[in-house]
């Protein structure tokens, strides 16, 4: 049976992927800061008939949560198929390339960012064991830099200096880890769910988290003919387009 991690997967889109998975018959390990909010998600999935699930606490800026996570995963496989990394944060409402405090900026990227390369970094020995290893980073179509560029676009009046320029980064640090994994059978990429009826986005949106959640597995569940080292939003730029970088 194979087996998949997803860090912040107990609500919103990261729920939604760890119950696809699962009825694909993949064994998933539900990443979640909070064990109570854990339990709930787990009585949920059991109570649909979905029952090869387990709830692991993980908090992606804790390097010691982390490792113990690993721990608690290795006592009962030593490989892992699919990482989805999918915990993230927005940031204040407002937030400003001029005025936001790096304080502000820290906060977030040590979640978008530094989490995401810590958790990687932790269960790539793991993944590597997999015949088939899936990474897929969960980021925004708000990450282009191509269409930021586009200053004077009226179709996008609202910018988010922290968040947008996190998951950029992020988008790169997806980039630099295909190309190091190019020679293995990796494959790795960045994938926007579109904007999703959330507690993320006060449950506005266009998508729902059924809808994101099956953007995120497609990826996840890639066959060795599937792409790596790609930037997808099928909300914005239905398959096979990419999203501009």
């Amino acid at each position: 049976m194979k087996t998949a991690l997803i860090t912040g997967a107990n609500k919103g889109i990261g729920f939604e992927v760890a119950k696809i998975l699962a009825k694909q018959g993949i064994y998933v390990y539900i990443g979640c800061r909070n064990l109570d909010n854990g339990t709930k998600a787990l009585k949920e999935l059991n109570t649909a008939g979905i029952h090869n699930i387990a709830i692991i606490q993980l908090d992606v800026t804790n390097q010691e949560s982390i490792d113990e996570a690993k721990k608690e995963i290795l006592k009962t496989t030593d490989v892992l198929d699919i990482l989805v990394n999918n915990a993230g944060i927005s940031g204040e409402f407002e937030q400003s390339a001029i005025s936001s405090k790096i304080d502000e900026y820290q906060k977030v990227y040590e979640t978008n960012v530094f989490g995401v390369i810590s958790v990687t970094q932790t269960f790539l020995d793991m993944m590597e064991k997999s015949p088939e290893p899936r990474i897929v980073n969960v980021s925004t179509a708000m990450a282009s830099l191509s269409l930021a560029a586009e200053i004077d676009n009226e179709n996008y009046p609202k910018r988010y200096a922290i968040y947008q320029s996190s998951k950029s980064a992020l988008n790169m640090y997806t980039l630099q880890l295909a190309y190091e994994l190019k020679d293995l059978p990796f494959k790795v990429n960045a994938v926007c769910p579109g904007w999703t009826k959330t507690d993320f986005t006060n449950h506005q949106g266009t998508s729902t988290p059924e809808e994101a959640g099956q953007r995120i597995a497609k990826y996840a569940l890639l066959d060795k003919t599937g792409p790596t080292a790609k930037f997808f939003s099928e909300e914005y730029y239905p398959a096979p387009a990419n999203c501009p970088w």
